[in-house]
């Protein structure tokens, strides 16, 4: 039956090169012979006998060198008639004088052939009706494009290559089974028939145009691993007797397709198109290689991941190879193999994008001005390879011992596992070291590598002198490219540093000698969010921060409303990317996987947005796989929602505030949150807890850390009892004062959470815990303005009808401090010398800065060490929506400062 599959292969292959096999002719007369291998291949071999036609010089009708350009175009470029004329049409605008262009199969044609064989294989007697099919696309593309004698000669011969591969597949379908020197003269059909079409077109636009079976040129040897050497001193014999016959100034060629030294056919493997185009550039020593994409070019990161990934100008050869070593979609790292001992650049173009220039990948260019690079300069880019495991194999008989590292993967070898990246570290102890070998490997083949190692290493577990061999699954390995990298100082503690900010635990590092790349292990999980962060870092992107805004009403809103009239400014000269993915209510919350539209978010959180849940709304903003850094702004005054800020802070989300109840809550939780916050890198800021806008927090922060000593801190905290006491003055009312503050909007709804003086007392204990002083909110004593029997009150209305009947008790303080030339003021005080605080109404001479304040201003004194004599004073507006949420905007730009955005 073999003998009859090999005849039938012999039959097919016969009629595509009748050159190849017994022909006459007046002018010569070939002779062949098929000779069986045991494995059932074939060998072919011809003579020529020449009888008549006088000797012609080979070189003088090749012609090779700069004067060629290689254009590649994938089974997506020729994935339609529209597109093959596309393709004629780029070839043609092309003004190089000659021209070689490689093309693939028609889209999914390859996998149709593949799909022939298989079904052929199986007894499936659907295998007929694949093969009607793959003839019906051809035919309806040449109807499409050709006519006249090309349309009828191209018809002729695919209607004959279909009946022999029918011929082929029956005696596959009998025997059962085929080679892969059959299956690859079968799938490299498609590659035939598409050059054949191309070059029909450009015949018909009036090119000198013929096309090559690379068949004929292309030789090729078994390399192991699915892998071929292309045998460039015979294929380049074969390249120039080709061309001696063929002068054609563009040629088409078939890509993916090559044959055995013994003639026997095959292919490049999978990406063989772009391999043959590299070869076939360096066998022409051609100028240019262009290879035709559906992509801009190279980008700095995989686009699918990271969605502010560049298009790259230039890569040297080994940052390409590198890049696509590590799973990077740029090409097959053999591809760049041919062309680079030519210096051949490879140009990767958008077929369906003309106007973008591409990537050009070439010899490493020599840098100007290198004093002046910067760390961006020799990164250029990352890339990633999931579904991998870690394999750690440890022990103090490791040490110093000739032989293991080779014994370790000789065993990994004869599993034929593929090794991605090898790590190997020694450990230091007081009482002894360790030597560790740490390598990944593909998740799929750790089991068998692990039962390897342990049948290689039994005794020396058994003995002691490996401690153990453990794996590690779910990883992923994490690669930056560029060159110079290792030669160049502060690279890799970016990189880290990067990483540690997004909370990524790194789990094995390798960085050769090559400067081409640092290479980190990571969880697979985490995988997206470190490309993210080390992206963002370098700035081939900016600076991103997902933010979730929690509490839309008035402060929230009003940040919204900053965020969105900054954005732009910020993502253009500060290289801050803000994005609001998440805004939550009580009642109901809008999410989004990109960026809320700040211009519409108050329609569509009204419109789209769906059942408040504080849990999924920080998964969402936290857990989204587009930035690497995330930020919850609390603008509420909720308990509820600050009892969160320990788990998000634990889980690698920044937290920004103004919500005093988190830091003035109960000691030991705050004390838990402060502990925290110093031991991870998320950050924790509430500058807007005391002073709105005011930069109170800061300057306490300032203070201690360079080593002042706080005496005291007093001051007028509320904006609202500012305004109720600058304004009580001559012979109004109190309570007149307070409804007048109440209709301008600077008091609560209901005045008495003012005037009670708590939300003060919470301002002093986060200051006096700033101060190191471990206080309880119960321990400040609170003198409250709400007179007594109205503590009770039912409704803010009663309060407000009832309040004047108290008038005179405050009234007659008022006086007394008249008489003796001072002024009344509701103040909060932190004594830290004495470790107490205080919040109260206190009386001061018309001279004192607190008597000079106008409005709602705030003001706070410090008296310290430094500033003892003369205290530090800090005054402003200490009230209203837009200071309160530009002091938390402020906070997000510091945070955005913390994570790597310039400063200027």
């Amino acid at each position: 039956m073999m003998q009859r599959l090999s005849k039938s292969l012999g039959f097919a292959y016969q009629m595509r090169h009748p050159h190849s096999f017994s022909v006459l002719t007046p002018a010569a007369s070939f002779s062949t012979r098929l000779v069986k291998s045991e494995s059932y291949n074939f060998k072919a071999s011809s003579s020529v006998t020449d009888v008549s036609t006088p000797e012609v010089s080979m070189e003088s009708s090749i012609v090779k060198g700069e004067t060629w350009s290689i254009h590649k175009f994938g089974g997506t470029c020729v994935g339609t008639s529209q597109r093959i004329q596309n393709v004629a049409n780029i070839v043609m605008d092309d003004s190089s004088e000659r021209k070689l262009v490689v093309v693939s199969a028609m889209s999914k044609v390859t996998d149709m052939m593949y799909d022939l064989i298989e079904k052929a294989q199986s007894r499936d007697d659907s295998y007929l009706l694949a093969l009607d099919a793959v003839f019906e696309k051809h035919k309806l593309t040449a109807l499409d494009l050709l006519d006249g004698e090309e349309l009828a000669s191209f018809l002729s011969t695919l209607t004959l290559d279909i009946n022999n591969l029918k011929a082929m597949l029956r005696a596959i379908y009998i025997a059962g089974h085929g080679t892969e020197s059959f299956s690859a003269f079968v799938a490299g059909h498609g590659e035939l028939w598409s050059a054949q079409i191309l070059s029909s077109v450009l015949r018909k636009g009036g090119v000198d145009c013929t096309w090559m079976d690379t068949r004929d040129v292309l030789i090729v040897t078994p390399a192991g691993s699915n892998q071929v050497d292309p045998d460039y001193e015979e294929s380049e014999q074969r390249l120039d007797n080709w061309l001696s016959k063929n002068p054609s100034k563009v040629v088409v060629a078939t890509g993916f397709i090559a044959s055995t030294p013994q003639n026997i056919p095959t292919t490049l493997k999978r990406d063989g198109s772009d391999f043959s185009a590299a070869i076939m550039g360096a066998l022409f020593r051609a100028r240019q290689v262009t290879i035709w994409t559906d992509v801009d070019g190279v980008y700095s990161a995989d686009p699918r991941k990271v969605s502010e990934a560049v298009i790259l100008n230039t890569l040297s050869y080994q940052e390409a190879w590198e890049m696509s070593y590590f799973g990077a979609n740029v090409l097959h790292p053999r591809t760049i193999i041919p062309v680079m001992q030519y210096d051949i650049p490879i140009v990767i173009r958008n077929i369906f994008n003309l106007s973008a220039p591409g990537t050009k990948i070439c010899r490493e260019p020599v840098l100007e001005n290198e004093e002046k690079q910067t760390l961006e300069t020799y990164v250029k880019g990352f890339a990633t390879i999931d579904n991998l495991a870690l394999v750690n194999v440890e022990g103090t008989g490791m040490a110093g011992v000739p032989g293991t590292a080779s014994a370790i993967f000789g065993a990994v070898k004869d599993v034929g596992a593929n090794v991605i990246m090898i790590s190997q570290a020694y450990f230091f102890t007081l009482a002894s070291s360790e030597h560790s070998v740490c390598f990944a490997v593909p998740e799929k083949e750790v089991k068998a590598v692990a039962k390897a190692l342990e049948a290689r290493f039994r005794q020396a577990l058994n003995a002691g002198r490996l401690s153990q061999i453990a794996v590690i699954p779910n990883c992923s390995i994490l690669a930056a490219v560029g060159q110079k990298m290792a030669s160049t100082p502060g690279v890799s503690a970016t990189l880290f540093n990067a990483l540690a900010k997004a909370k990524i635990n790194v789990r094995a590092i390798a960085q050769g000698c090559s400067e081409y790349n640092i290479t980190v292990v990571v969880k697979r999980e985490d995988c997206v969010r470190a490309l993210r962060a080390v992206h963002s870092r370098f700035y081939l992107s900016k600076t991103s921060i997902a933010v979730g805004i929690i509490g839309p009403g008035l402060i929230g809103a009003t940040l919204l409303n900053q965020l969105r009239d900054q954005a732009a400014v910020l993502k253009e000269k500060s290289k801050i990317d803000l994005r609001v993915m998440g805004i939550i209510g009580s009642k109901k919350m809008l999410l989004s996987d990109t960026g809320i539209n700040l211009f519409a978010w108050k329609e569509l959180l009204k419109e789209k947005g769906e059942k408040a849940d504080l849990n999924k709304f920080a998964h969402h903003v936290h857990g989204n796989h587009f930035i690497p850094n995330t930020v919850l702004v609390d603008c509420t005054s909720s308990t509820e929602v600050a009892d969160h800020y320990h788990d998000w802070l634990y889980t690698g989300i920044h937290v920004i505030t103004p919500n005093k109840k988190a830091n003035s809550g109960p000691l030991d939780k705050y004390l838990k949150l402060r502990a925290l916050q110093k031991q991870s890198f998320t950050h924790y800021f509430y500058e807007a807890t005391v002073g709105a806008g005011l930069p109170i927090m800061h300057t306490l922060r300032d203070l201690l850390q360079t080593g002042d000593k706080i005496i005291r801190i007093e001051g007028i905290f509320s904006g609202t009892l500012s305004y109720i006491f600058n304004n009580f003055v001559d012979t109004r009312a109190f309570s007149e004062v307070v409804m007048e503050a109440k209709a301008a909007g600077y008091t609560e709804p209901d005045p008495r959470d003012d005037l009670a003086g708590t939300d003060v007392a919470r301002k002093v204990i986060i200051l006096a815990r700033e101060c190191g002083l471990d206080l309880e909110l119960s321990d400040i004593p609170v003198q409250s303005l709400v007179p007594d029997p109205l503590k009770e009150t039912a409704s803010v209305d009663d309060f407000m009808q009832q309040l004047p009947s108290f008038d005179s008790d405050i009234a007659t303080k008022r006086q007394a401090a008249e008489d003796a030339g001072e002024v009344l003021r509701y103040v909060g005080v932190v004594d830290v010398n004495n470790q107490k605080g205080a919040v109260e109404l206190k009386r001061y001479k018309k001279q004192h800065p607190f008597a000079q304040l106008s409005g709602s201003d705030n003001i706070i004194a410090f008296t310290t060490e430094r500033y003892n004599k003369q205290p530090l004073i800090v005054r402003g507006p200490g009230a209203g929506a837009q200071v309160t949420a530009g002091g938390v905007f402020s906070d997000i730009l510091r945070l955005a400062s913390n994570l790597g955005a310039p400063s200027y």
